[in-house]
């Protein structure tokens, strides 16, 4: 045989090889239009309580990723996350998850957003964006403290692990893929920032759920769509707050304080 032939043929044989073994690249998180409610019917409702928001006001800016700049677009806010508390569980609870979601986030014309010129209307279809997902909180713990799950914005996701509970990876992760100066693996809190040409407020859950089991048996860099479906037959309870936040100037001056 042709040494140069069969050198060739074994080099060709060794990159279609190493290719094989490279692993795939992970698949990005199923899209959700809407959660899901998972407590089964005539279950008891936990109450929950975020710092002093009140129900349908407005979220302070010391919980957002970015706020309004008083110039018609936005720039970087403290990031905080604040203080969530919960009543406690019915009999059975052995740990709980905390979640918080945005569900008017734009699920098309993406590259619309923050652009001069351009307004996000209601017509645009929405989509779930995961702000902070907390899972294996101990059954004893009826709160997150402020800054538990975050105390700074950070560039590139914060990568600590959980105070309390096991935390995923947020929808920033995907928000920012294609950043540079952003990308990263977002874990634990991040919290609103919606386009300034959003014409819609956006509404922000805050969900505590009391589960059946200790653990979800999650890790890594999970994010809320794989905490959702691990939490399905073992929710015995739960309930929501939900806040208001918006970056459109127009938007912001309407919303109850």
């Amino acid at each position: 045989m042709n040494i140069r032939f069969l050198t060739a043929a074994l080099a060709c044989a060794a990159l279609v090889a190493c290719a094989q073994s490279q692993p795939a690249p992970p698949a990005p998180p199923p899209t959700l239009f809407s959660v899901p409610h998972l407590a089964p019917a005539g279950a008891p409702k936990l109450k929950v309580q975020v710092d002093a928001l009140k129900s349908g006001h407005q979220i302070s800016t010391k919980y957002g990723f970015c706020m309004a700049d008083g110039k018609g677009h936005a720039t970087a806010a403290p990031d905080r996350s604040p203080r969530i508390a919960w009543s406690k569980g019915p009999a059975g609870t052995k740990s709980y998850a905390v979640f918080l979601y945005d569900t008017d986030s734009p699920a098309e014309h993406r590259e619309l957003m923050n652009q001069d010129g351009q307004m996000l209307t209601a017509a645009v279809k929405r989509k779930v964006f995961i702000h902070m997902v907390v899972v294996d909180v101990p059954s004893n713990v009826l709160q997150l403290v402020e800054g538990a799950e975050s105390d700074a914005r950070v560039v590139h996701g914060k990568q600590a692990p959980a105070k309390i509970g096991v935390h995923g990876a947020n929808s920033f992760t995907q928000a920012t893929a294609a950043n540079d100066a952003l990308k990263g693996t977002y874990y634990g809190y991040d919290g609103p920032c919606p386009p300034w040409n959003d014409t819609n407020a956006h509404h922000y859950h805050f969900a505590v759920y009391a589960l059946s089991v200790t653990s979800l048996g999650l890790h890594g860099d999970f994010g809320g769509e794989a905490a959702l479906a691990a939490m399905q037959g073992k929710v015995l309870a739960q309930g929501e707050l939900i806040g208001l936040y918006s970056t459109t100037p127009a938007v912001m001056s309407k919303l109850p304080k």
